[in-house]
Formats: structure tokens, C-alpha cells, sequence
């Protein structure tokens, strides 16, 4: 029992495959390790016992937009693509913000998101739609065993730093403590601010519960569905689409299709009614001199290899 309690909280502990299958096995799902995941979903069933308050919704809601800025800023547009520079000190501060999501250490996100886009649709691609299904590239890959580990050797730059290398380890860590602050925090608000009508449980349930899994389903949907629900603008040897409606959930991640055209840019959205909540994010962290150098698609590169409507992947 020692050693799965472990398996929680050290990723070393876990035993897995040296070569990861590319193939959809539900097989691969180690039920145990997963536990926490569908806790997570159904501590969600509490709100029925905790109540509502305007407040808690608040909350959640800005917990949402703060930790979905901290994965599509953060661990997609700086750990994956490098679209901008910062210091060791901020980029540390922006892994664990990232961590705050509970979507693994910033080394592991950014390696398998480098391999799908080496991959894209195909078989290679852990979590393509087009190759593995729906459901599977939803959120299987994401719990199975076959894609648990990091792979370093996409992401060697990064894995020179000690501070990176121990937030992948003890990925738990940061959600732990997050969530026991959510909970103090509300404790604390019971008793200075009882006209909030809220307290350390609600908030454990509507800022870190709710917020968590809603957060999960919208990021999993960029996976899931910006590769076979949209529309086109770029010949991109893989199936992503443009999404208006993803783009709102995940503050700009839904403009696919740009984003595969060309995954350098900080900026998704490639024209200006294509709203990209995250670039202009990253427009403030600049102005304020946290980040610097970002990089966005010219001209040239935007308009070309564009399609006509008719040539679109149905």
C-alpha cells in the first residue's frame, strides 16, 4: 500500500514502458494512479452539500480564466514554443502557476505537446482525434501509463533546470498546496467577511474543484475537437481547424489551424476579429517587462499557403 500511496506523489515511482505504444489501449489506464482524477470529478457532487454563493462563482470563474491563462500562456505558448523570453526566476514562477491547473509538471506537458506537433494525425500523435478517437484523445492518453513519463528528449533545454526537473517530480505538490490555500483562504473569509456568505469548503469545491475539472474538459477539447470541428484557413499537413468557440473557452487556443500553420507565433488569433485573450496577456506581462522578444507570424508567412473553401477537409 506504501508503495501506491508513493505512486501519487513521485512520478519516479511509477514503472513505465522505456518505448510508449502508439496505439488507443484502455488497457494501459492504471486504475489506481488515476483514482485522484475521478475523485477530483466527483468531490464535484459536494457543491449539493456546500451551497452556492455569488462569491464561490466568482471565484471559480476567475481561477478558471487565471489558471487557463497560466496553461495556454505558459505551458503551450513559452514551455512548448519558446514564443517569448523571460527570466529563470518568472519562468519558474509561470511553471508553477501552470502547475496550478493539474495538468503535470511544465517538462511533461510541453514534451508531449513538442511530439504531437512532430507527429500531427498521425500515428504518432498520442491524442489525435482523426487516429485514436474521441474519447481516447479527450482524455485516455492523458491517463494512460503508455504516455506517462516525460520524454526528456524533447525538451532537453528545459531539463537543465533543477527548480523544472522538481516540479515534473512532485507535480502533486503545487495543487496540494494550492487547494489547502483555496481552503484557508475561505475559512478566513467566513470569519472577517461573513456578509460573503461563503467559507473554506465552498471555495475548496467551486474554486478548486469545479474550476479544475471544468478548466481539464475546455483545454482537452483543443485535442478532441479543434482537429475535426472547425474551419480551415492554412494547408497544414494535419486535420486542425480555426474554432471560434473553443478560442472563447480557452482564451485564443482555438485558432487551431493558424497555430499549426505556424507554432511560433505568440499570437493565435492572426487577424484582429480573431480574439486571442492570451496574446494580449502576454502584451501586458511584456509592457511590464516580464517577458520580452515575442514573437508573432509576419505578413508573408500569414497569407501564404492559404486554401479556397472548396478545398477544405470535410
Amino acid at each position: 500500500m506504501t508503495k501506491k500511496l508513493i505512486k501519487w506523489l513521485d512520478n519516479q515511482a511509477v514503472q513505465v514502458a522505456d518505448t510508449p505504444s502508439h496505439e488507443a489501449d484502455w488497457q494501459q489506464i492504471d486504475l489506481w494512479r488515476v483514482i485522484p482524477f475521478v475523485l477530483l470529478h466527483l468531490s464535484c457532487i459536494a457543491v449539493f452539500w456546500v451551497g452556492f454563493s455569488w462569491f464561490a462563482l466568482g471565484f471559480a470563474i476567475a481561477l478558471y480564466a487565471l489558471r487557463m491563462f497560466a496553461i495556454t500562456g505558459f505551458y503551450h505558448r513559452y514551455f512548448s514554443h519558446k514564443t517569448f523570453r523571460t527570466s529563470r526566476l518568472f519562468q519558474l514562477l509561470a511553471a508553477i502557476a501552470g502547475a496550478t491547473a493539474v495538468q503535470r509538471g511544465p517538462l511533461w506537458w510541453a514534451s508531449h505537446h513538442r511530439n504531437h506537433h512532430v507527429n500531427a494525425d498521425e500515428i504518432g500523435d498520442a491524442h489525435s482525434p482523426v487516429q485514436h478517437g474521441f474519447l481516447w484523445s479527450h482524455l485516455g492518453w492523458f491517463l494512460s501509463n503508455q504516455h506517462f513519463a516525460t520524454r526528456t528528449e524533447r525538451v532537453k533545454e528545459l531539463a537543465r533546470f533543477a527548480e523544472l526537473r522538481f516540479l515534473d517530480r512532485f507535480d502533486v505538490l503545487v495543487p496540494l498546496v494550492f487547494a489547502a490555500s483555496i481552503y484557508l483562504f475561505g475559512f478566513w473569509l467566513e470569519v472577517a467577511y461573513p456578509n460573503l456568505q461563503t467559507n473554506g469548503l465552498q471555495l475548496l469545491v467551486w474554486g478548486f474543484a469545479i474550476s479544475t475539472v471544468v478548466l481539464y474538459h475546455a483545454t482537452f477539447t483543443v485535442n478532441s475537437l479543434a482537429h475535426v470541428w472547425g474551419k480551415r484557413r492554412y494547408a497544414t499537413r494535419d486535420h486542425s481547424r480555426n474554432n471560434v468557440w473553443i478560442a472563447f473557452l480557452t482564451l485564443g487556443e482555438g485558432w487551431h489551424n493558424n497555430h499549426h500553420h505556424f507554432p511560433g507565433s505568440a499570437r493565435q488569433g492572426f487577424y484582429w476579429w480573431e480574439i486571442d485573450l492570451t496574446y494580449y496577456g502576454l502584451k501586458l506581462l511584456s509592457a511590464c517587462g516580464l517577458i520580452w522578444d515575442l514573437r508573432t507570424v509576419s505578413k508573408e508567412v500569414r497569407e501564404s499557403r492559404k486554401i479556397q473553401p472548396h478545398d477544405q477537409r470535410k
